[in-house]
């Protein structure tokens, strides 16, 4: 499985989009995406998708939703070929008491990813290495293809997690700057420094 929140919301399955064109279904996907691996009860799933005013339908209409992504998933191994030790939609957005988990398999996931390379780019600072924290923080960086979840309505649980990681990636970026600065990279800075002036 790959996920990818760091931009438009991709997730796909043995290469498969699985990404719901309605906004709703997509904005339950997001939420999953974001914490995938991790139990979501229904409740948060709701707070999301309603603003804290879920209607009285609000548990079976995220399980509408819910049933909805497993059909996708479905089509998706079914047009790929199921992946190793994944025989169904079930085992992919699997119900827990009270919530739902995308298991993500081990696949890739931008925003771990970013977070491993970021940390490891911090640490390089921290002792001073400037050139592993410079190439470390710009590969962070550079799995950032535009606003967090730019493609999926945010409700109150994903605009706090969209604001959250623009400030992990503007302080990757801050940092990176300063190691390329310490470096002595002035002139290939001065275009990027002046764009992000404008901004």
């Amino acid at each position: 499985m790959e996920i990818r929140v760091l931009g438009a919301l991709d997730v796909r399955v043995c290469g498969v989009s699985v990404v719901p064109s309605a906004p709703k279904p997509r904005q339950v996907l997001g939420l999953l995406a974001l914490r995938a691996d991790q139990v979501v009860s229904a409740g948060v799933l709701a707070d999301e998708l309603w603003s804290g005013r879920p209607p009285r339908s609000a548990r079976t209409t995220v399980q509408t939703y819910v049933l909805q992504l497993r059909d996708l998933i479905d089509r998706a191994l079914a047009t790929a070929g199921a992946e190793k030790g994944v025989s169904c939609a079930k085992d992919v957005l699997v119900t827990s008491p009270g919530g739902y988990m995308l298991n993500s398999g081990g696949g890739l996931a931008d925003l771990r990813e970013f977070e491993r390379l970021a940390g490891t780019g911090y640490r390089a600072m921290d002792g001073e290495d400037y050139p592993a924290a410079a190439r470390l923080l710009g590969e962070a960086l550079a799995l950032w293809r535009g606003a967090a979840f730019a493609d999926v309505p945010v409700g109150g649980q994903l605009a706090v997690e969209a604001r959250r990681l623009e400030e992990t990636r503007l302080c990757a970026l801050d940092q990176r700057i300063e190691a390329d600065l310490r470096l002595g990279r002035h002139r290939v800075l001065l275009a990027e420094l002046t764009v992000l002036v404008d901004r």
